[in-house]
């Protein structure tokens, strides 16, 4: 499984000026309420949203996203 590595994402976005879910969305255009939920961890960007991100902070898209282990169920 794989998920928005938050913490490398704002040192990314902050090196442009870009520390808030606000000053993200609209930069990369992806609505607000959705960066938030982003940098919240509520949710996860679809790869669109994904290759947005990574496209306009000009980096690699493995640069944000990390896999995670999947938990075998009990």
């Amino acid at each position: 499984m794989f998920r928005l590595d938050v913490p490398k994402l704002l040192e990314i976005t902050a090196a442009r000026g870009d520390s808030s879910g606000y000053a993200i969305a609209r930069r990369t255009g992806i609505p607000e309420s959705s960066a938030y939920r982003y940098l919240s961890g509520e949710t996860q960007p679809d790869l669109n949203s994904a290759m947005r991100i990574a496209e306009t902070y000009n980096v690699d898209l493995r640069a944000v996203i990390k896999r995670v282990p999947i938990e075998a169920a009990a």
